[in-house]
């Protein structure tokens, strides 16, 4: 009996250590576990706080399924240009205590010589336009009017060539502001900033020549006679409004910090030698640090007949105002009409002649993106994102429309930039 108990207390020692040690192994794992999991996660903190570090420095822009966009170098968006011996210069490719060059990455840096040699002495046979109407570059107006000259540049290359008029007090600070955002962001939505000339008291901006001058002039101008402007085919205007839209997405979603336009209008946007839009016009920007909230209160300055009713009473800015402004160039491509036309009688309701031609749905759908993009209360008007993902299947079914021979206009229906 005796010797029975001793053995099962041997037992039960035995099981005790055996409990005890598959409790230490088992403690030991998981500790090791949570360890793994900590680290792991100090592992990505770090590295997400390294990304926003260099999202708020850099324009790196990230391509996706509908951008193609080309990312940059480290950019300060609060530098401005310089006058450094005559010459004005960017700072996004240069610190500041850096020695200007010539030619800086996608911008020169012309003499006032070089484009009068390009102009021909800016020959009156050059003038594209002047601030006295609703020019080709779209940059006319009080403090920034001038006239745009058509010139050759000394390597064979055909541009637009704005000449600057010194009026009125902000004529320099929308002149830096034109050269300090166009020579950082680039995007196929964005008309190219080529160059610039701050020679003396000389400034002229140099842009990529856009020959089928602005939208203003194919909605508006398009039915006078002898005029060279043809009126535009239901698939173009589609394109075009979602390059409109590409082009504000640009600004409001993939700029760091966002960029909101103030001026967004059809004058304001160009077409190239396939009717593909671009966006151009920038003395009237603003930077915000939130895409989405962020707001900033100041001077009402705008178009009329653009101007969201929210920025009119308060002055409070925010991307909206570029989303409200875009609902009145997309109601312009409906309709044909001004958004302001004191000949027409109060209340009258008329759409153009071309209106019935083409599909009443996608007519429908696009009144419908308008409509929200107009709403008076900014929280109910959509991104730009949603706008771009709405135009895009409309804009997909017409070309495939037109390949099947169903438009009257074959010609002249750009591809796509999807």
């Amino acid at each position: 009996m005796h010797h029975h108990d001793h053995y099962h207390h041997g037992i039960l020692s035995f099981n005790s250590i055996v409990i005890i040690i598959v409790s230490i192994i088992t403690l030991l794992v998981l500790f090791a576990i949570f360890l793994t999991i900590f680290l792991l996660r100090r592992l990505k903190s770090s590295k997400d706080k390294t990304s926003s570090c260099k999202d708020i420095n850099n324009t790196t822009i990230h391509t996706t399924g509908s951008n193609r966009f080309i990312a940059h170098t480290t950019i300060n968006f609060t530098a401005s240009p310089d006058v450094k011996g005559g010459c004005l210069y960017g700072g996004h490719l240069r610190s500041s205590n850096a020695t200007p060059s010539r030619h800086s990455k996608g911008v020169q840096v012309f003499t006032y010589k070089e484009l009068e040699v390009a102009t021909d002495k800016f020959s009156e046979a050059n003038v594209i336009s002047n601030n006295n109407n609703n020019n080709v570059l779209g940059i006319g107006g009080r403090g920034f009017g001038g006239v745009v000259y058509r010139g050759v540049l000394s390597d064979g290359t055909l541009a637009a060539i704005k000449r600057i008029h010194r009026e009125g007090k902000q004529w320099e600070r929308a002149f830096r502001m034109e050269v300090d955002l166009l020579s950082r962001l680039h995007s196929p939505y964005l008309v190219e900033l080529l160059g610039y000339c701050a020679d003396q008291h000389h400034r002229l901006l140099i842009y990529e020549f856009m020959p089928n001058g602005t939208l203003y002039h194919h909605l508006h101008l398009s039915n006078n006679n002898n005029n060279q402007y043809q009126p535009l085919d239901w698939g173009t205007r589609l394109v075009i409004a979602l390059d409109c839209a590409r082009a504000l997405e640009f600004l409001h979603e993939h700029a760091v910090p966002c960029i909101i336009h103030r001026d967004f209008k059809c004058s304001n946007v160009l077409l190239d030698h396939n009717f593909r839009a671009k966006l151009t016009d920038f003395r009237l920007a603003k930077m915000v640090s939130h895409k989405i909230n962020g707001q900033v209160s100041t001077r009402v300055l705008g178009t009329t007949g653009y101007l969201a009713p929210e920025y009119v009473s308060t002055g409070k800015l925010t991307t909206k105002s570029d989303v409200y402004s875009y609902g009145v160039v997309l109601l312009e491509l409906l309709t044909g009409r001004v958004p302001i036309d004191t000949n027409r009688p109060p209340g009258e309701h008329v759409l153009v002649s071309w209106v019935g031609q083409y599909s009443k749905k996608d007519l429908i759908q696009v009144a419908a993106i308008a409509a929200m993009c107009v709403q008076p209360e900014a929280d109910y008007r959509p991104l730009m994102t949603d706008v771009v993902q709405s135009l895009i299947p409309l804009v997909k079914n017409n070309i495939s429309s037109i390949s099947s021979g169903s438009s009257r206009f074959q010609h002249q229906t750009p591809s796509p930039r999807y």
